[in-house]
């Protein structure tokens, strides 16, 4: 299962960061097509890729880390057995006794679509411009909304304002799901990357 999870963690890295690359892509090639003013610098669009691959894991992050660390604290101190580090609880949440139980709550939080709308515009107020590095976080939101059961963490997308949740999900960790998943990713990043070498040849000539 700890593969399992570290493989969804992996997807959702790469899908946040394709996104970015194609975004600067796309922008690069408006910017170029069109002629710049003085000032026009500072207002281009650019994504910082290592950002939005990060927020593209934050909700996971910020959900699990910390009752994984508590798990974690409970081996160490001989309460648990090492085996249950990676254990799957029925219903997708653990008891206080593991450090699961917090995970269900942090979670509704951090796959929010309405909470994350908030962070989006208050980050955009105090920085004087979008932050699109943020949409990093809403891709995952996204992907995990047809992508859950009902039955192991549904995606509360519409928290706190509906309990609302996608009842037709796919379970992430499904075999076909997942072929389907990494072999879309596979595409995407070999094209990204075949166009990065083809980019850096033509410079050497």
């Amino acid at each position: 299962y700890s593969l399992i999870r570290f493989m969804d963690i992996l997807a959702h890295t790469l899908w946040a960061g394709a996104g970015a690359r194609v975004a600067n892509a796309i922008a690069e090639k408006k910017n170029s097509s069109k002629q710049n003013s003085p000032g026009d610098e500072d207002k281009k669009f650019h994504v910082h890729i290592g950002w939005t691959a990060f927020f593209g894991v934050f909700p996971d992050l910020f959900a699990f880390t910390i009752p994984f660390l508590f798990r974690f604290y409970l081996i160490f101190i001989g309460k648990n057995s090492p085996s249950v580090f990676f254990s799957r609880t029925e219903g997708g949440m653990g008891g206080a006794e593991d450090g699961l139980d917090i995970a269900h709550t942090l979670y509704q939080y951090s796959h929010s679509l309405v909470i994350w709308a908030v962070v989006f515009i208050i980050v955009w107020i105090y920085f004087k411009r979008p932050r699109f590095e943020l949409l990093g976080w809403i891709l995952h939101i996204l992907i995990d909304i047809p992508s859950h059961l009902l039955s192991f963490y549904p995606t509360p997308f519409l928290f706190p304002i509906s309990n609302y949740k996608f009842p037709y999900g796919i379970q992430w960790s499904n075999q076909w799901f997942m072929i389907i998943n990494y072999g879309t990713l596979l595409l995407v990043w070999g094209r990204i990357l075949i166009k990065d070498l083809f980019a850096k040849k033509a410079l050497k000539i």
